[in-house]
């Protein structure tokens, strides 16, 4: 199985400081619903794991991120692809759920989903809370320069952490080397 894991917020679409709260609000970044539909038709499955705490502070409700999420489909469909399973944490940083980045609960939710291992496949996230939940399951961490991907760059990144500029460069990549997921 050709199986990507991708963050949301700074991967997908565009991020905010003040929570992506609406419909209206949830903007994809340039290139990333083609890159998602380029890889689902390439025969890659693209599952979502995305920290969602907006939910546990009440700025915006379960439906809202449904529509978010739908909205997100409902793109990639118009491109002839597919997005696979999507997962979020709707815990506060402090709940102290097993599923909130960089604890790897939603990472093994899509590994049990897909009946796979998640040893070697891409996580591709922007922030280091991505980077950790990916070494937490033995996946390959991916940092994209979208969102807050530049702040990330200046941290301490994971060993073999792998840069790229946007989702669309991964997705070229990935299809362009068919075996790179298995690296």
């Amino acid at each position: 199985m050709k199986l990507l894991i991708l963050d949301r917020d700074g991967v997908i679409n565009q991020d905010s400081d003040a929570y992506i709260k609406s419909l209206e609000e949830w903007i994809p970044i340039p290139g990333a619903i083609e890159a998602i539909a380029q890889l689902s038709k390439a025969g890659w499955t693209v599952a979502v794991a995305t920290n969602q705490s907006g939910i546990a502070r009440g700025y915006y409700s379960v439906e809202v991120l449904d529509a978010m999420h739908q909205r997100l489909r409902d793109l990639v469909q118009a491109q002839g692809g597919e997005v696979g399973l999507i997962v979020y944490c709707p815990h506060g940083p402090n709940d102290g759920c097993r599923c909130r980045k960089p604890l790897p609960g939603m990472l093994q939710n899509i590994s049990e989903h897909y009946h796979t291992t998640l040893a070697g496949i891409w996580f591709v996230g922007d922030s280091a809370s991505d980077l950790d939940a990916a070494m937490a399951v033995d996946s390959q961490p991916v940092l994209v320069k979208t969102g807050k991907g530049q702040r990330t760059l200046g941290k301490s990144l994971p060993a073999g952490t792998l840069i790229f500029e946007d989702l669309a460069e991964v997705a070229r990549t990935l299809i362009h080397n068919a075996g790179a997921s298995h690296a």
